[in-house]
């Protein structure tokens, strides 16, 4: 009666949705929480940013100059090109630096690219774990905890500052598309299959096809053990409802990235991982997919896996640091040798003595996860621990390719794709994110309200034994790890010689006071655990210590290889190139031709394509054709070049030895740079842009076509493959007065000038395509061949006009198509979602 009088009927409506406003931002609190904590960790791990630094890392350095020539003219025009010429001779932009402009994603990433530089993907690390652990609805407190432990994890870092910018976005979003395929086979099929859509369209569009295909195993994982529970509780029809909806998430998601996805396909069947062009005298290349000691080169050893728990077990990085007590400091100190602290600095020492050729680190994911990781086989429902169990053996036992070498035979032999991709170590990514998420939820068992405190006690008793345990026997006996000695040491001679020595010890040293480290957050995070049990701790204390304790195992690591070091001023970064004296000769001449610089790795290193049109340059996935010309005529070309520069006593030399460089010389190599600092040499006997045969041999297959390419003067003939001799003429008329010239150039477009009185075959000194490059003479599409095994080759009439060549790849306009299809289909998804969530809310609100 009292309530009524104070408050009329009228304001009971107001009043009930005060209170449920109330309880939702409540419930966002810890979302909010989180959102800030994640910020503060992120800008303080990164604090050089705020003072205006930034962190280049090799391979984004190498981006910026492959990209050069693709993204200054993207700049200046509105159609973007899809072609460079910046390296080897030729290439698409496929992987480099293409637009996706009708994928609705863009804008979802935009948004989060708010944050700056490294700080961008250590919140990508840390929200999309968090968002994964909601899914397995893990108190948001805790899941803060197991966002923390997941980001920081070593391997995560060590990318970054590698600049593998597309890896360490991918594994982001590897953690929410698999909680979101996790809360779609748990009935939640809107959320779920929206969720779904968006992150494994935004894992697409990080183009990292690795990961993902490493991804996609984990949930073949999840998908399997859904369907083994799904037939064991009789509840079928729900497994196939959820199937369904993310199939449909699925088509939507890679619709948005099939501009990427059709390009790619098409280029990939050109590329080193696609089939054998015919090619068997080339020994160094496979003939399906990427050769095998190519794609075992860096295994991670059976032993090595140790790292996991131990991250020094295997000297850390291959160049690292030693300090003034270590067994070189000191013997440095016996020598007499002086400020042994800046010497010790200043150089690098090989304290990597592990299977793989060389490493920037470790992967640590950290004693206390391996410890929780443990526990959670007591603990963990077995509904999830039965799928992600197998799932990280089998990504442990890949990931020790070569040394586990019949497991590692099947998958590349018999699992589709799997022969696609290298560094098979990178499959600890999917090892360590199961066992993280299974600690994780280890921990949400400990907390639950179900669970047994007495028998708990005895659980973290016996996971702190086993790998307290394992940490304390390397501790005490780490000569049982091996013997310390790493096939660097050999290069120690003469007054170095003791590194021999010191360096196996140092290295020990380096093992046993990780493996104490390791032991002493194994028994400190048992130990909170035990105090909890003991109800001496309260739970949300625990969260509090387990968080400074996750950040306190993990970020010193983490610190050993990204760390204030790492990053520079924003001037020097913006000017990390400058042209040198020889750039700045070559930049005179705006004919087009190719450069051979000699003073870099030529086919590792990206930095001559940012002022030239590279011989040479870095990707992971250039033409096979290409790599096959590498491997058995520029390779040796250069050998004779490089020999006959070495003993030349004048210039003539080396100018009839580059007139017999038939290869590089079709390849339009116009400039060799032997010193940067130096005038470069002009080589006269370049092919040019195109030329006219006055002969042609057709070859019997790929090895004849390779072999003669070798031997023929390229200038006068060319060789053809049997397959296009019938598309020219069988017999070619001179004409001393026949002029071809190019009078055009953008990358995705070439125009020349022709004039012949009679019929000619032209040979154009650029890379065959034919999943894109058009030719055209008078705006009429004409046939064209490939020559002299990766060149293009056009019969010409007799006359005078333009032909042009246009770079129009239909799987770009196609994919375009259906990104803006799907893109809209995800926006009316979203739009339905809230529609239907909006209903609900008032039904809630009038029942209330």
């Amino acid at each position: 009666m009292y309530f009524c009088v104070i408050f009329p009927k009228n304001c009971l409506p107001q009043i009930k949705r005060i209170i449920m406003t109330k309880t939702v931002l409540t419930k966002f609190i810890p979302h909010i929480a989180a959102f800030l904590l994640f910020i503060c960790i992120s800008f303080m791990y990164f604090s050089p940013i705020i003072e205006g630094k930034q962190l280049i890392g090799h391979d984004t350095e190498n981006w910026m100059c492959m990209a050069k020539e693709t993204v200054d003219y993207n700049a200046t025009h509105d159609a973007p090109t899809l072609w460079t010429n910046s390296m080897f001779g030729g290439m698409p932009t496929y992987q480099i630096a293409m637009p996706q402009s009708f994928n609705v994603l863009k804008f979802v990433d935009d948004v989060v690219r708010v944050f700056p530089g490294s700080v961008y993907y250590l919140m990508l690390y840390l929200i999309g774990f968090y968002i994964l652990l909601l899914a397995f609805k893990v108190n948001p407190w805790l899941a803060i905890v197991g966002a923390i432990a997941f980001a920081f994890a070593s391997y995560n870092f060590i990318i970054i500052v590698a600049g593998h910018n597309s890896k360490a976005i991918t594994i982001a979003y590897m953690a929410p598309l698999i909680g979101s395929v996790f809360m779609t086979f748990r009935r939640k099929l809107l959320l779920g299959g929206l969720l779904t859509t968006i992150f494994l369209g935004l894992a697409i569009r990080a183009n990292h096809v690795q990961i993902l295909y490493y991804t996609l195993i984990v949930l073949l994982f999840l998908a399997l053990a859904e369907f083994f529970y799904s037939i064991k509780e009789k509840d079928f029809s729900n497994f196939l409802k959820s199937t369904g909806v993310l199939l449909g998430a699925a088509v939507i998601a890679v619709g948005m990235n099939a501009a990427t996805l059709l390009t790619t396909y098409d280029y990939s069947k050109a590329t080193m991982r696609g089939e054998s062009n015919g090619l068997t005298a080339d020994t160094q290349s496979s003939q399906h997919g990427l050769n095998k000691d190519y794609i075992t080169q860096w295994s991670y050893g059976i032993d090595e896996t140790m790292t996991l728990l131990i991250p020094d077990f295997k000297g850390g990085a291959s160049g690292g640091s030693l300090a003034a007590d270590s067994e070189t400091g000191k013997k440095l100190t016996s020598l007499g040798a002086t400020d042994v602290d800046r010497i010790l600095k200043e150089n690098q020492f090989p304290l990597y003595w592990g299977d793989q050729p060389f490493t920037s680190g470790p992967v640590y994911i950290g004693a206390i996860i391996c410890f929780l990781f443990v526990l959670g086989f007591f603990l963990v429902d077995k509904r999830i621990k039965w799928w992600l169990v197998p799932m990280i053996i089998l990504t442990l036992m890949l990931s020790w390719g070569k040394n586990f070498m019949w497991l590692t035979d099947i998958f590349i032999n018999y699992v589709p794709l799997y022969n696609k991709f290298r560094t098979v170590s990178m499959t600890l990514v999917a090892t360590g994110f199961g066992m993280t998420l299974m600690a994780i939820l280890a921990l949400k068992e400990v907390f639950s309200d179900k669970v047994d405190k007495q028998k708990l006690i005895k659980q973290v008793l016996i996971s702190a034994g086993i790998v307290g345990g394992i940490a304390l026997v390397f501790a005490l006996i780490p000569s049982l790890a091996g013997n310390f000695t790493a096939q660097a040491d050999a290069q120690y001679q003469g007054n170095n010689a003791f590194l021999k020595e010191t360096l196996p010890l140092d290295r020990a040293a380096l093992l046993r006071s990780d493996a104490l480290r390791s032991l002493a957050f194994v028994l400190a995070s048992a130990g909170l655990i035990w105090l909890y049990a003991k109800n001496y701790l309260k739970q949300k204390v625990v969260y509090v210590l387990l968080g400074v304790l996750m950040l306190w195992d993990l970020v010193p690591v983490a610190k050993r290889y990204l760390n204030n070091d790492n990053f520079q001023n924003k001037h020097r970064v913006e000017s990390f190139i400058e042209p040198s004296a020889a750039d700045k000769l070559i930049l005179q001449d705006k004919s087009q031709y190719r450069v051979l610089d000699a003073t870099v790795d030529v086919f590792q290193n990206a930095t001559p394509s940012y002022f030239h049109k590279n011989i040479g340059g870095y990707h992971a996935a250039k033409l096979r054709r290409y790599q096959e010309l590498i491997n058995m005529q520029l390779t040796k070309e250069m050998g004779r070049l490089f020999a006959a520069f070495g003993r030349a006593k004048s210039a003539d030399q080396v100018l009839n030895t580059m007139d017999s460089l038939g290869v590089l010389n079709m390849m339009n190599m116009k400039y060799l740079i032997y010193n940067k600092q130096a005038a470069p040499i002009v080589n006269p006997h370049a092919n040019g842009n195109a030329w006219f045969v006055s002969n042609i041999r057709v070859a019997d297959g790929a090895n004849d076509e390779m072999k003669l390419v070798g031997e023929i003067n390229t200038k006068k003939e060319m060789v053809v493959d049997k397959s296009f001799a019938t598309q020219l003429p069988g017999k070619l008329v001179s004409d001393s007065s026949a002029r071809i010239a190019l009078v055009k150039y953008e990358p995705n477009d070439l125009k020349y000038n022709f004039s012949s009185k009679t019929d000619q075959v032209a040979v154009f000194s650029e890379i065959y395509y034919d999943k894109g490059w058009n030719a055209y003479i008078n705006g009429k599409v004409v046939p064209y061949v490939r020559a002299n095994y990766l060149l293009r080759a056009m019969p010409l009439k007799a006359g005078n006009y333009e032909v042009e060549f246009k770079f129009e790849p239909k799987s770009y306009s196609i994919g375009n198509t259906i990104a803006l299809i799907s893109s809209i289909l995800l926006i009316l998804s979203v739009i339905g979602f809230v529609y239907i969530q909006w209903q609900k809310s008032k039904k809630v609100a009038i029942n209330a």
